[in-house]
């Protein structure tokens, strides 16, 4: 019945994803290969934004996280909503205007081809050190304590980690590297569906369990006992995640993850027109602020039902604790596809990303500039091959101790800050040199890892001893500081190495024809008012 399911909606996916792509170029062109042709419209862009962002590091790393902390985790999806907003708003028009490929052309476009090539590498080199491998362990590692994969098979379970590894990583990089931005689209929305609604009946299901066949005696029964978990502020003591964090180094974290990265405005870069693309963007966001239903209450959930089986160690063992309890043995199956799509989608989604930054930002800028259509296709696919390799090589490696959520927003945030800044600088500034901007790219990623990571324990003790300190200060805190520092560097240095008069040192250079419909949605601007809203309601709400 497990392997029914499981089949029947993995088959289910590769149906809708071939007849979604059979009439695309898809793997002819460069545009049609990165860009799925410029067609996607706004319900493909949602579902792909969505699958791309969650995945199993969210299922069971959040859920963890709000199993041994409280709700405050949540905050990594609803402000999200906000800086989707922006993007809708702000960014995308701007980017669409361009008719850009990547994020790092526009900067070749405003400031010069090395400065793309840096960050073209950056954004690699943050792929490489933390999404890829975590996504691969997060997703085995689930798959395993969810459905007994080493039991089943009568292996031991770093042996069925590998297995699982590998088979994840073998079939996302499939889609990856044949099917291109379309493919790897129309099957993140399928899963996306999929993903929602299995993470939704578990925490129903889970509700049920407590309520005695009541969901909305037992959300009533979970408040109620575990009143503390549900603070949305997070200022207990020794707080994981601390409001203030709020309107620091969380702010430079979302700004970037939703209106900079790649990864994410390669689906809304690819839209047919503005139009479609602020949809999509915008749905999206509707979408993050029902996140926390599923990758945050069922762990306060699994707290209420479990806290006497398991313990805060026990973390990563609370969400598939909760689906083993609650779920009907007969969508077992499915549930395993689910997880396996949430696992992929995010997978492949980087793979093709990676592979639009190595083609049009290293290959074509450095090693050919007379690359063709065919040839940087072809050397996207290697790119992609080669990565998928080393993370799967690499995730088995990675420790598991500590919250593994934690580990992969603080190895982004190491490039997200001085990358953020210099993307700022570009758009809306004339005065910000490309000498400037080079050096805070380089310069930038290296302040950040000295003061977390190589000094962050010395650190942490002068802050402490200097100014009272109780509590370590956050890894955010950390990352808006160097943010500030990035800026104030490139003020230094444009003074020292300014824009030369024969320079074009324009936040507008590069005018060409849009090759979409730039005309706005209707709807965005009051969409993004209830998004807006909403966000602030949830955080009055939930605020003790």
């Amino acid at each position: 019945m497990i392997l029914a399911g499981f089949l029947g909606f993995t088959a289910l996916v590769a149906v809708v994803t071939i007849l979604g792509t059979r009439r695309h170029d898809v793997g002819q062109t460069a545009e049609g290969f990165f860009l799925g042709g410029r067609s996607l419209t706004g319900w493909v862009i949602a579902g792909s934004l969505l699958l791309t962002n969650l995945s199993t590091e969210h299922l069971i790393g959040l859920n963890g996280d709000a199993f041994q902390h409280t709700i405050a985790v949540m905050a990594w999806e609803t402000t999200a909503a906000l800086a989707m907003v922006l993007t809708a708003l702000i960014f995308l028009p701007r980017y669409l205007r361009k008719g850009i490929t990547t994020i790092p052309e526009y900067l070749e476009k405003r400031f010069d081809r090395p400065t793309r090539v840096i960050m073209s590498l950056l954004f690699l080199a943050s792929y490489v050190a933390a999404i890829l491998p975590v996504v691969l362990i997060f997703g085995a590692a689930g798959l395993e304590s969810l459905f007994d994969v080493s039991g089943s098979l009568g292996i031991e379970v770093e042996t069925a980690r590998w297995i699982l590894i590998w088979g994840i990583g073998t079939l996302g990089s499939l889609y990856a590297i044949f099917g291109g931005l379309r493919a790897v689209a129309i099957s993140d929305t399928v899963n996306g569906i999929g993903f929602l609604l299995a993470g939704v009946l578990v925490t129903v299901l889970g509700l049920m369990a407590v309520g005695e066949g009541s969901a909305a005696e037992g959300l009533a029964t979970v408040y109620r006992d575990e009143y503390p978990k549900f603070d949305i502020t997070g200022d207990e003591p020794g707080s994981f995640l601390p409001f203030g964090v709020l309107f620091t180094g969380m702010i430079i974290n979302q700004i970037f993850f939703w209106c900079v990265n790649q990864s994410i405005l390669q689906r809304a870069l690819g839209a047919k027109n503005l139009a479609e693309g602020q949809k999509g963007v915008l749905i999206g966001a509707f979408l993050k602020l029902l996140g926390p239903l599923v990758v945050v209450l069922p762990g306060v959930i699994a707290w209420h039902m479990f806290k006497g089986e398991l313990t805060q160690a026990d973390y990563l063992l609370a969400y598939p604790t909760l689906v083993k309890a609650v779920l009907p043995a007969a969508l077992s199956g499915v549930f395993a596809a689910v997880m396996v799509g949430a696992v992929l989608s995010t997978f492949n989604s980087v793979l093709n990303s990676a592979a639009t930054l190595w083609s049009f930002g290293v290959y074509r800028s450095l090693i050919r500039p007379d690359a063709d259509d065919r040839q940087l296709v072809r050397t996207g696919r290697t790119c992609s091959l080669v990565l998928a390799v080393a993370a799967m090589l690499a995730a088995p490696f990675i420790d598991t101790e500590g919250s593994l959520y934690n580990y992969l927003q603080q190895i982004n945030a190491t490039f997200f800050g001085p990358m953020l800044a210099v993307v700022l600088a570009a758009l809306f500034t004339r005065w910000v040199s490309a000498a400037a901007a080079k050096t805070a790219l380089i310069v930038g990623p290296v302040m950040f890892f000295t003061i977390n990571f190589a000094l962050h324990d010395r650190i942490q003790a002068w802050l402490a001893s200097t100014f009272g300190l109780v509590d370590p200060v956050h890894f955010l805190h950390f990352l808006a500081f160097v943010f500030l520092l990035t800026v104030l560097l490139m003020v230094v240095v444009s003074r020292v190495r300014p824009v030369a008069d024969s320079a074009v040192g324009s936040a507008e250079v590069g005018e060409v024809p849009s090759p979409v419909d730039m005309q706005p949605w209707r709807h965005a601007r009051w969409v993004s008012a209830v998004v807006v809203f909403c966000t602030v309601a949830t955080y009055v709400a939930l605020a003790q």
